[in-house]
């Protein structure tokens, strides 16, 4: 999972020559804010039926608002027409930048809270969980598991969110427990009012995950995404390095009783048996000795179903996959779950035999949609690729109809290609997907034909364009389209709300026997050796030497789907510098609410917005201390709403580092 470099934070250099930018930029229909010819409606989002009929949104009890993803409030206070009065009601302070200033340069912090009767309770990048009360802001209690800070964690020090799960069967200590996952592989409860370890879940309160071989270095194997609970049974994924070697971790998918940290099951998405029925779709070596394919992302939970909702990853590694020909099934898949027993409900697959990174990266969101006239329980994936998919939540069959179309077939020997990919027919693409050299941008006439000639110069053929030595152009990037942030559904109107990035990698493979050379080389850029495999590989941002993207602006978007037609309803540029929006790349989530507003940081300008969910009109803005890239969170509270982030920045993903979590209200 790749980071943006801080090279793609604009400064003011930038904007005195934005005059330059506009006479050579394409595609600045984007940037004026029109329609760009891919089906967009651009009217306002009809209401189909009453929010009521929608239990969703009532607090915020899970990473996502709740077990299904929604991202959605019932809190309507702050409304398009007064959110101009929001102001910072309080602000806490995490103790990070001093007790750990030495470790935030491999620090991101991406988590959202939960809310836990009247406390607020969320985690820090070192796994610190700390509880605040919900009106002040003031702090209750912290607990620290002392992570092992010298691990050189390969996926930065990470922590989403943390858990809450409540024993219907018990009271006293322990009977509403707080479950987090560390960045040393432990699965750890605590008393939600006390932050006491529970003695009887484990060892002392924790569980050690055993990765089920030496790793290369400790920081290979973290859990970054917040546990999930369904019925007495929590669930946790995993975060393992990419490209490193071919025999890596298993991704296995691993649950626990919720009272004692007993082993109930795990679920490795890779077959390992002939008599798997995923085994056919791996056609090399029998059991595969590939790893990964594992759920570092969000996962989703159905009570009523007993259904745990998981996104997978590549195979290891990401970019030669000819030692496991065939489609890889389960991987880069959205994988439905029974809770109980880990069984496989069901599974569709978002890329077949992935050689892309392009992980399902996001949680998958569990929302019940309008069609024509009646309510419909589905499964909406957002995907790196630009792709929205839409499935029935029962069987996993596309909802919304999807397509196998062919895709580019050159690759280097030894590799493996499926044929065709699934595309989403009745959805375009949120972000472009092809870069031709006449699309290449610039801030000046030089600077533009460096761009041009790096793209002529590279395998550029369009989505899914095979890795090569000669380089190839990955469209959208490795870090998507859309990443970990994922997307907001809003019930009232129909509309699924996401952020997507449009920026672009060039992927080059290196003969193994040249990697070491080549590391010595390109010593400031990503090399890596993809160990076991003949063919190592460099990569690196598409960027102008004036350090912006070589890919036409907005390079941030933020866009609303009817998820009963697919259509996309608006789409406009998110972020900017100086009042001028630009579309900037983001790190971090939508969230919406009953009062009709979307809000969204995640970008490089270290800014919080509203926006209309109708209509996708940026309403207000407020600068924070430090960029806010991660999800944010909306509550009630003794008749007041609040709207909370936490503002610590992504030490990969540029913008300002800090330690802030911050509550705006309206005064």
């Amino acid at each position: 999972m790749s980071k943006l470099s801080k090279t793609l934070l604009l400064s003011a250099a930038l904007v005195a020559v934005l005059g330059a930018l506009l006479i050579l930029g394409g595609s600045m229909v984007w940037l004026l804010g029109g329609a760009d010819g891919l089906n967009i409606d651009g009217a306002a989002a009809k209401t189909p039926r009453p929010t009521a009929t929608i239990d969703v949104g009532t607090g915020w009890g899970a990473y996502g608002g709740d077990p299904g993803g929604h991202r959605y409030s019932q809190a309507q206070q702050i409304t398009p027409d007064n959110v101009h009065r929001l102001a910072l009601a309080w602000q806490y302070r995490t103790g990070d930048m001093t007790a750990r200033a030495a470790h935030m340069e491999s620090a991101a912090t991406e988590g959202t809270p939960i809310l836990v009767g009247d406390a607020l309770i969320l985690c820090t990048p070192f796994n610190e969980v700390i509880a605040l009360d919900a009106g002040t802001g003031e702090e209750r209690w912290r607990f620290d598991p002392q992570i092992d800070l010298g691990q050189e964690p390969a996926n930065q020090f990470t922590c989403r969110g943390v858990a809450h799960w409540q024993d219907a069967d018990a009271d006293g200590a322990c009977a509403n427990r707080i479950f987090t996952g560390t960045n040393d592989a432990r699965l750890i409860a605590i008393d939600a009012a006390t932050a006491q370890r529970c003695a009887g879940f484990g060892d002392e309160g924790e569980v050690r995950i055993d990765p089920g071989m030496p790793l290369l270095w400790p920081g290979e194997f973290q859990i970054t995404s917040p546990p999930v609970t369904v019925g007495d049974t929590v669930v946790v994924g995993s975060a393992i390095g990419d490209n490193a070697r071919v025999v890596a971790p298993a991704g296995s998918v691993r649950a626990f009783d919720a009272r004692t940290g007993a082993p109930r099951w795990d679920w490795d998405p890779i077959p390992r048996s002939e008599d798997n029925p995923a085994a056919p779709t791996w056609e090399g070596e029998h059991p595969p000795q590939e790893g990964h394919a594992n759920a570092w992302a969000p996962m989703a939970a159905d009570e009523r179903r007993g259904l745990v909702f998981v996104p997978t990853s590549s195979p290891s590694p990401d970019f030669f996959g000819g030692l496991r020909p065939g489609n890889n099934r389960h991987a880069n898949s959205v994988v439905a779950l029974d809770g109980l027993t880990g069984n496989l409900r069901w599974s569709f697959q978002t890329v077949h035999h992935d050689i892309w990174d392009y992980d399902v990266p996001a949680q998958p969101g569990l929302y019940s949609v309008w069609q024509d006239g009646q309510l419909h329980d589905v499964v909406a994936q957002v995907t790196k690729t630009g792709f929205v998919f839409v499935l029935d939540r029962d069987t996993g069959e596309p909802f919304l109809p999807v397509e196998e179309r062919p895709v580019p077939q050159a690759a280097v020997p030894g590799e493996w290609l499926s044929p065709t990919q699934p595309f989403p027919v009745a959805t375009p693409p949120l972000v472009p997907n092809r870069l031709t050299p006449e699309d290449a941008f610039g801030l000046t006439l030089l600077d533009r034909l460096a761009c041009r000639n790096r793209i002529a110069d590279s395998v550029a053929d369009g989505l899914f364009t095979p890795p090569s030595e000669q380089g190839t152009l990955f469209y959208p990037f490795t870090g998507g389209g859309a990443n970990w942030g994922g997307a907001a559904y809003d019930p009232a109107r129909n509309l699924l709300i996401v952020n997507m990035n449009n920026v672009a990698h060039h992927i080059q493979l290196i003969p193994a026997g040249q990697v070491g050379e080549m590391s010595k080389v390109f010593h400031d850029q990503e090399v890596s050796p993809q160990a076991g495999a003949p063919y190592g590989m460099k990569r690196e941002l598409l960027l102008s030497p004036f350090g912006v993207p070589c890919t036409p602006p907005p390079w941030g978007v933020l866009a609303a789907v009817d998820l009963g037609t697919g259509r996309i309803v608006w789409r406009k540029p998110l972020g900017g510098v100086m009042g001028v929006t630009l579309g900037l790349p983001s790190v971090g989530g939508p969230i919406v609410t009953a009062g009709g507003l979307t809000f969204i940081g995640g970008t490089m300008d270290d800014k919080l917005r509203a926006f209309d969910s109708a209509t996708g009109e940026q309403l207000m803005d407020w600068k924070l201390p430090a960029a806010g890239q991660a999800t944010p969170m909306t509550y009630g509270h003794e008749g007041r709403q609040y709207v909370v982030i936490q503002a610590g920045g992504n030490a990969r993903g540029g913008g300002k580092l800090g330690d802030a979590v911050l509550a705006f209200a309206l005064q």
